[in-house]
């Protein structure tokens, strides 16, 4: 079971029954900020671009946590910050009991092999000039765990083991189509046999029927070695179909989370509740009978994001307490203990919304 605690609502809330030994990484009130240079020859800063403003949440072991939001929200910024790709501003960053927030490169190194990536664009993320043999050997050379005929062994193994030929150790990326390209990074990933894998959006640039064939890999690869992903991704029923737990993020925040029947059969924040509303459906009646929820307004800058409640300027059931009050990030009456959202005016089921945008009220049906 994973948790989730927001320390900028001021809480610390934990999951019934949770232990600290199921707990792989713990992420305590993380904060990135990027700074914003004005101009000029001195390029002083101007302001700050609040990407990820106070996440707390745990991924537990051999279990997927699903991230979900806008583009822009934070959630790559968010996954990098947890692997130690970029530094983070404040909070802290536990992995396997160890605190790893901010480490020098050499101090960071052996936790590199327990933390690896999955890169969203599988053209993009392979340096076409190098085969793909020395691509998925990587990782053995960075770290001396293998050299020579063993290290060619152990690739071609892993080729093996995610679906490719091995005898085409010696091909370049150009020479794959685009799912065999997502396939060399999962084998990459896969080289140091990590604890937890960040998959950012690993299928979105996939074709649907690539899209399957990679998710099974994924979820076959997490039953025989017992690894952790934080799966981040746009299509709301890919993140359902592969999660235990999810987090909707919105502008840097987490706005709902929990195991995922909850929080997608009854959503409680009306962000969540919209962006469910659009996803497709493949029941022609189900699709028919949804109430589409149209958001109006675009997101407000990350700069300069408003006060209170972050979401209230496109909210269909915002209030002035919603402009003024940031809402806290709890458990909503009716629901199991485990599934917290931060809204002050939660969405009932059955509820209609009027319109979207500011000051529209819900209607019960």
């Amino acid at each position: 079971m994973t948790d989730f605690r927001s320390a900028t609502a001021g809480q610390n809330w934990q999951a019934n029954g949770d232990s600290d030994s199921d707990k792989l990484v713990v992420v305590d009130n993380l904060v990135k900020y990027f700074p914003v240079k004005g101009g000029g020859l001195i390029g002083r800063t101007v302001g700050q671009v609040q990407a990820v403003d106070g996440i707390s949440l745990t991924i537990d072991r051999g279990k997927t946590l699903g991230l979900v939001g806008e583009t822009g929200c934070g959630k790559s910024t968010l996954a990098r910050c947890i692997a130690g790709l970029i530094p983070i501003t404040s909070g802290r960053v536990t992995f396997d009991g160890h605190d790893i927030t901010n480490l020098p490169r050499a101090r960071m190194q052996p936790y590199r092999r327990e933390i690896q990536m999955i890169f969203q664009d599988p053209y993009g993320s392979l340096n076409p000039r190098r085969r793909v043999g020395s691509i998925i050997g990587d990782p053995f050379a960075i770290h001396n765990t293998a050299t020579g005929n063993e290290r060619k062994r152990a690739v071609q193994e892993l080729m093996e083991r995610v679906g490719l030929n091995p005898e085409h150790y010696n091909r370049f990326p150009a020479e794959f189509s685009g799912g065999q390209r997502q396939r060399i990074g999962v084998a990459r990933a896969l080289a140091l046999r990590p604890r937890l894998i960040i998959c950012d959006e690993p299928v979105s640039a996939l074709d649907v029927s690539i899209q399957a064939q990679v998710l099974n890999l994924l979820a076959d690869l997490q039953d025989d070695f017992g690894l952790s992903y934080l799966f981040i991704a746009h299509d709301l029923e890919v993140v359902r179909h592969v999660s235990d737990s999810v987090i909707v993020m919105y502008l840097g925040r987490i706005a709902e989370a929990g195991p995922k029947d909850p929080v997608y059969d009854s959503p409680h924040h009306p962000y969540t509740a919209a962006l469910l509303s659009a996803a497709p459906a493949a029941d022609p009646e189900a699709a028919a009978s949804r109430q589409r929820i149209i958001l109006t307004g675009d997101v407000p800058s990350p700069i300069n994001p408003p006060s209170g409640c972050r979401f209230h300027p496109r909210c269909p059931k915002a209030q002035d307490l919603c402009s003024t009050d940031e809402p806290a990030l709890e458990v909503k009456p009716g629901d199991p203990s485990t599934h917290i959202t931060a809204c002050h005016f939660p969405v009932q089921p059955g509820e209609v919304f009027a319109r979207a945008g500011r000051g529209a009220a819900g209607e019960q049906t």
